[in-house]
């Protein structure tokens, strides 16, 4: 007479076909992790600077967000929306509006550089005759002005990472922000960061995150790419400059103060020169 399986015998039964099912999957997974070594962090990076720094022509959509760390110890994050146009190899145009809706534009035509505030309808402008690459040091680093990832402008960017880059890590693929994307992270003296960028034969930035850990609270910037325009080609009238009724033009000195002035608490606001 057979003897049928009783009901927890064919219960334990599943439990050890389960088992063995999942050691099966996991083994082939490590498998496939041993004979697929991770990508080449600093490749992908490098392949990034090169195809922005390139391309001839164009423009982009950023959310930013930065952590400004109050005496408290507590962080606030403020927030600005930027519409970013490039033109090489001497037009740049940067429309700004932070979370408090203070509007701003930043302007470089080949010949001068312009910066407007909008809610104190003043603006400041400078000679420098040059390119872009010329004009965005200029601002930074002589004017003191700030233009949050100022270094991704640059045709010297691959140039830029090569010398500050420390180390890269290659971290995951991913699909959360809408398509697939590697995701690195590197280490300058100064700043560690991570990196998004998309597959494919378009290899643009989709996220950064920057945390500069040798500040107090270890503040971070981070920004969101989005409506990526390349091939473009923008009329010259888009970076040139024409005041409004009642502008008043200011001393570039004094701009520091007007346009994009410091919130209360903001002490920690990072500048464009180290980003």
């Amino acid at each position: 007479m057979k003897r049928r399986l009783s009901f927890w015998g064919r219960l334990g039964h599943l439990k050890a076909l389960a088992v063995l099912s999942l050691i099966s999957a996991m083994s082939a997974a490590s498998a496939r992790t041993v004979s697929e070594p991770k990508p080449d962090g600093r490749a992908l990076l490098m392949r990034m600077a090169d195809y922005l720094a390139k391309s001839p022509a164009w423009s982009v959509t950023v959310h930013t967000s930065y952590d400004a760390v109050q005496p408290d110890g507590y962080k606030v994050e403020w927030n600005e929306l930027r519409t970013v146009t490039l033109k090489r190899p001497d037009r740049l145009r940067v429309e700004s509006e932070r979370s408090d809706g203070a509007r701003s534009l930043v302007l470089f035509d080949g010949r001068q550089i312009t910066i407007f505030d909008e809610s104190g309808n003043v603006y400041a402008r400078a000679q420098h005759p040059g390119t872009v690459d010329q004009a965005v040091y200029y601002f930074v680093h002589d004017l003191g002005m700030r233009l949050p990832l100022a270094i991704m402008l640059l045709d010297r960017l691959p140039a830029e990472l090569q010398q500050r880059v420390q180390s890269v890590e290659y971290v995951e693929q991913t699909a959360t922000l809408g398509a697939p994307v590697d995701h690195i992270a590197a280490k300058t003296p100064t700043v560690d960061f991570q990196v998004w960028i998309a597959e494919g034969d378009q290899p643009l930035p989709m996220r950064v995150v920057l945390t500069y850990r040798n500040a107090p609270g270890q503040p971070q910037f981070r920004a969101q790419f989005s409506d990526w325009k390349l091939g473009m080609n923008p009329s010259d009238n888009a970076f040139a400059f024409t005041p409004p009724p009642g502008a008043k033009k200011i001393p570039f000195a004094a701009s520091l103060a007007s346009v994009g002035p410091m919130r209360k608490g903001a002490q920690t606001r990072p500048k464009g020169g180290n980003q």
